[in-house]
């Protein structure tokens, strides 16, 4: 089984990481493909960051077509690009904060997230909502860490995210926490010891439901929305998008 992981930022060592991630708890007959865009931002915190992310998803996807691949992995917490990507293939793609909350719902009858900049909280939330779990999720905390600061993440940035995730859990009576970013997926298995609580990481959970859907031979409906694009000419430095 071949998986696409795309990390839609443009840092090369956080795909590296966020590939070992994956490749932890792949299957033993699962590839893990690790990708970033060709441009586009080095971290991912703001909406017009999210646009250009998306834009490079695109184009991953799009440069993945004559190969095969199996599902793809959007390793990024907004799911920048999501539709598009489910538009661009028929393999099931996965982002890994809907994965990461669909996982915590399995595990706990609440949850609280914990994310790194605070203007990034806003963002989940508004996912939390498009997903249907607002009603599971009990709060949304961020650390206002910045993404680029996990790439060797000190023990007192691990410091920081495990007191935000001892508050939510107190404050937000929550019985598990999501790790908001997809650069704190290294640190899952510490903060899971640390807390006593399931620690759910979007990266590994995404992995597995991708493994999942392609081993009930199940693939992304291609009718209404979800229809592939129309062929059409792109311009500029997007004309490698266009069919």
């Amino acid at each position: 089984m071949n998986i696409l992981l795309i990390n839609p930022n443009t840092s090369e060592s956080m795909t590296q990481a966020i590939a070992q991630a994956a490749r932890a708890v792949a299957a033993p007959d699962t590839r893990i493909e690790a990708v970033q865009p060709s441009f586009g931002p080095a971290s991912i915190e703001c909406h017009f960051d999210e646009v250009f992310a998306a834009a490079g998803v695109a184009e991953q996807v799009r440069l993945a077509a004559g190969r095969r691949i199996d599902a793809v992995v959007i390793a990024c917490f907004g799911d920048p690009g999501l539709d598009a990507a489910r538009e661009a293939t028929s393999a099931p793609v996965i982002g890994i904060a809907e994965a990461a909350f669909h996982a915590a719902a399995f595990l706990s009858t609440a949850f609280s997230v914990v994310t790194t900049l605070n203007r990034t909280a806003i963002t989940a939330e508004h996912l939390l909502h498009r997903y249907g779990f607002d009603r599971r999720c009990r709060g949304v905390h961020g650390t206002d860490i910045p993404v680029l600061e996990l790439e060797g993440c000190s023990d007192a940035t691990v410091a920081r995210i495990e007191e935000a995730a001892r508050t939510a859990l107190e404050q937000d009576r929550s019985g598990a926490i999501v790790l908001g970013c997809a650069g704190m997926a290294p640190l899952c298995a510490t903060l899971s010891e640390r807390l006593g609580v399931p620690v759910i990481d979007g990266v590994s959970a995404a992995v597995k439901f991708a493994e999942s859907l392609v081993a009930l031979g199940l693939r992304t409906s291609q009718r209404g929305d979800y229809a592939p694009p129309p062929p059409k000419t792109f311009t500029g430095w997007a004309a490698p998008l266009g069919m």
